[in-house]
């Protein structure tokens, strides 16, 4: 597996497929850029999905979040980017991401995209 940020998130099989838990994952360190401004926009992602038949890989999720350090992103587009990529790489029976995007201008922004079979 490779250490460069990347788009593409492994995957493994759900080890307890015949029950429904969740599965949550907190990334406080997620960066994107401003598609306005080219400043940094800092955020607290957060996970939850209940898995089908495929779990997510937490390395390739580091380095799928870091992917979009250098990438101009509303907050709107990039919370449900993550939505959507999780969507396609596992399916999972559902899933919520909530982007918590820090202070810029005075505003803060929580943007919660769900999905659910």
């Amino acid at each position: 597996m490779t250490t460069r940020p990347t788009r593409e998130l492994e995957t493994f099989p759900n080890p307890k497929r015949e029950r429904d838990y969740h599965i949550v994952f907190d990334c406080p360190e997620f960066t994107c850029l401003c598609p306005l401004t080219g400043q940094p926009d800092f955020a607290t992602i957060q996970i939850d999905y209940v898995p089908d038949t495929l779990c997510v890989e937490l390395k390739s999720l580091k380095l799928y979040l870091w992917s979009y350090r250098n990438e101009g992103a509303f907050h709107e587009a990039v919370t449900n980017q993550i939505c959507d990529d999780i969507i396609a790489a596992i399916n999972p029976r559902s899933v919520t991401v909530n982007g918590k995007f820090w202070v810029r201008g005075g505003i803060t922004t929580t943007v919660i995209a769900t999905h659910a079979k």
